[in-house]
């Protein structure tokens, strides 16, 4: 169910001449919740203190109780519009103290607002914290403005909100204009178009926000959002199997679909579950959510005088849409055996009988990332050395759509495919999949579209054996991507950096408006640039190669491996965070996951020659040399690891290339010239270099 914009509206004049009484009750009939006295208790509050400093603005303005972050899953307590300026406040009647947490949370409604909100992109706005019984000496009401007329918090007591009020309006520059209610209600409604990251988008799926709500729509993901509800819809009702490819660039919303499909059809009661290889991605997301389920629970349970769920009990209910690939594979192979080359069901495990484990719970099965699912080899050899079965005759793309094809009525496989991703070895691609359907499942139908059917991904002699299944569909492919909310070409240029299409990423490279770009051979430098961009919860740290284990001598060690969940979800006062920056991840742990300001440190494994007009790549095999990385395969992984690591940044980055070691005696393994060409490329482009 979609949100309500506000609680509460109303022009101050109005405001002003309304009972308290009248107020609250507004409020109560608007929100979805039960009221307690402690909710009652803050509206009192606010209202009265909002009387005693809004009087020299009783024609000026309008205000806003409860208005809705919809990606932040919050409500801010109380918006001003005066002139041109947007006050937002959040008050801790409870807290006696400006916490860190709730200077974090007003900072991130205002650049929230700043950031998606259309009227909001040529305003400006003044977050305010309001702890009514803070000590004066703890009030902080000096102005400090970022460049993009977002301002620091003002943190101010309940005898400072008046000055809270009137020091912007004194003295930030700005048009004074008659006021009109009809263009703050304008404002308070314009189009609200946010890029969630991935572990937001999942949090306010959870909580029955709909994608329309926490992302920009009208565009790739609500078409094809729509198009593959179509066709489970057009599965149920007619009794077929089908098979969707849903592709994309990186950061164009495939995760965000399948969470949206898996959630949507949980919702209409149908089973569904999201499935990924990702074990960083499902770990971490599973983290999530179940620490929002039991934040809400206990508000919950508060309410109704209960206790509250465990958190293996939330994580229970979050694990029922979104699980490991390998866990959901092996589940379905309890009551099976290999006989020849078809894997059947044990006696007892009759086909007909929905009680048993051989048939799926899910109709809908959506595998992330599903290039990446494993080549027939690969599972063989897995289930030989880890499970004891011998000659498994499937790869993981037509076991997976066996499960599937166990169901006696409908199912629907979705395989969300990533390009020029791939990481690791063993991977089968997106060509296994078509094969694996020509093989065995030839009365199901292939939906993808034209985009597809015309790369090289898939083997044109296969396809053509399939023409008669296939239905192509041109909105399941989404062209655009959305995590950087900044500049929609940052994989563009990425693309055209790691090719060496030298010209063309300096021309990309001045279309990316306000999402900076930096060079420095300073770590210390970066690190210092990126606490210096990072404001609110934004969420910064360090990424590397996993084969850059030379970085070590500027304390940049890959081998460690910290907890990545902490990395991802603990904030500043953690040292476990990525903000604390002493931890470092790599490509196996970031991809499908992204943070707003990113350092890339590159290494000498992946260097330019001469020329720059190719790549060379090394791996460290002893601690005195660099070996050659010979097969085109391990080649082209090493080129995606650092794809993945240059397309992770939502707001911007630095890259960091070290000077190398020239000393006496010089380290071998850390020529200056190796990583010289490297760094040079990247100025030649036009990236900025920063001292």
């Amino acid at each position: 169910m979609a949100a309500t914009r506000y609680y509460y509206s109303d022009t101050i004049s109005m405001f002003l001449d309304r009972s308290t009484d009248e107020i609250i009750g507004k409020l109560a009939l608007a929100s979805q919740h039960d009221i307690n006295d402690e909710t009652s208790n803050s509206w009192l509050e606010e209202i009265e203190s909002l009387r005693n400093v809004l009087v020299p603005y009783k024609n000026k303005g309008s205000i806003y109780f409860e208005y809705n972050i919809p990606r932040m899953g919050k409500r801010a307590d109380v918006i001003l519009v005066i002139n041109e300026l947007i006050f937002i406040l959040e008050y801790k009647t409870a807290d006696s103290k400006f916490t860190h947490d709730a200077i974090t949370q007003v900072w991130d409604y205002a650049l929230d607002l700043k950031n998606f909100q259309e009227g909001s992109l040529e305003r400006i706005i003044v977050p305010i914290l309001l702890a009514p019984s803070e000590k004066d000496k703890n009030c902080i009401l000096v102005l400090h403005n970022y460049g993009d007329d977002v301002y620091e918090p003002l943190l101010a007591n309940a005898n400072h909100l008046d000055e809270a009020i009137s020091i912007p309006l004194s003295q930030i520059p700005h048009s004074v204009i008659e006021h009109s209610a009809e263009r703050d209600e304008r404002w308070a409604k314009s189009g609200y178009e946010p890029t969630p990251t991935i572990i937001e988008a999942a949090v306010a799926l959870y909580e029955e926000n709909t994608v329309e709500d926490i992302t920009k729509h009208g565009g790739d993901i609500d078409k094809a959002s729509a198009e593959l509800r179509r066709i489970i819809d057009y599965c149920r009702e007619n009794s077929r199997k089908a098979i969707c490819f849903i592709t994309g660039v990186p950061g164009a919303g495939k995760t965000l679909i399948g969470l949206n499909t898996a959630i949507d059809q949980f919702n209409r009661g149908e089973k569904a579950v999201y499935l990924s290889g990702n074990f960083p991605l499902v770990e971490v997301l599973q983290e999530a959510l179940t620490r929002d389920f039991i934040r809400r629970e206990k508000i919950k349970a508060k309410l109704e005088g209960r206790k509250s769920c465990t958190k293996k009990e939330a994580k229970s209910k979050v694990k029922a849409f979104i699980q490991m690939i390998h866990h959901y594979r092996d589940l379905y192979l309890e009551g099976t055996e290999v006989i020849g080359n078809e894997i059947r069901p044990k006696e007892g495990y009759f086909i007909d009988h929905k009680d048993k484990a051989y048939i799926p719970a899910e109709h809908v099965a959506i595998f992330d990332e599903a290039q990446r699912a494993w080549t027939g080899e690969e599972l063989k050899r897995f289930m030989r050395e880890k499970k004891n079965v011998k000659d498994f005759p499937y790869s993981e793309p037509e076991y997976l759509i066996s499960c599937m094809d166990r169901q006696i009525d409908w199912g629907v496989v979705v395989c969300l495919v990533g390009n020029g991703q791939a990481i690791n070895k063993g991977e089968a691609g997106l060509k296994e999949w078509i094969a694996s359907i020509n093989r065995r499942y030839q009365d199901w139908d292939v939906f993808m579209s034209e985009f597809l059917v015309e790369s090289g991904d898939i083997d044109k002699e296969e396809l053509a054996l399939i023409h008669k299944q296939l239905k192509p569909c041109e909105d399941l492919h989404l062209k655009m991507s959305m995590r950087s909310f900044r500049s929609e070409k940052v994989s563009i240029f990425v693309n055209q950096l790691i090719a060496l299409q030298k010209n063309d990423a300096a021309a990309t490279l001045k279309e990316l408006g306000n999402y900076p770009i930096v060079l420095t051979r300073s770590l210390e430098t970066a690190k210092q640039w990126l606490r210096k961009h990072a404001r609110g919860s934004e969420r910064y740290g360090l990424l590397a190669s996993s084969k850059a284990e030379r970085l070590k001598a500027i304390s940049i060690n890959v081998r460690y491996q910290p907890d990545f969940v902490h990395w991802f979800l603990e904030d500043d006062s953690d040292i476990r965070s990525s903000n604390a920056l002493e931890d470092t991840l790599t490509e196996f742990k970031v991809q499908g996951l992204e943070i707003d300001w990113a350092c890339v440190a590159w290494d000498a494994d992946l260097r330019l020659n001469k020329d720059h007009t190719s790549w060379q790549h090394y791996q460290l095999r002893s601690g005195t040399m660099w070996q050659n990385i010979n097969k085109p395969i391990n080649q082209e992984y090493q080129i995606n690891a650092y794809r993945v690591l240059l397309t992770r940044a939502r707001q911007g980055m630095v890259i960091v290339v070290p000077n190398g070691d020239n000393g006496v005696p010089p380290d071998e393994t850390r020529k200056p010239e190796w990583y010289d060409e490297t760094y040079n490329y990247l100025k030649e482009i036009g990236i900025n270099e920063i001292k």
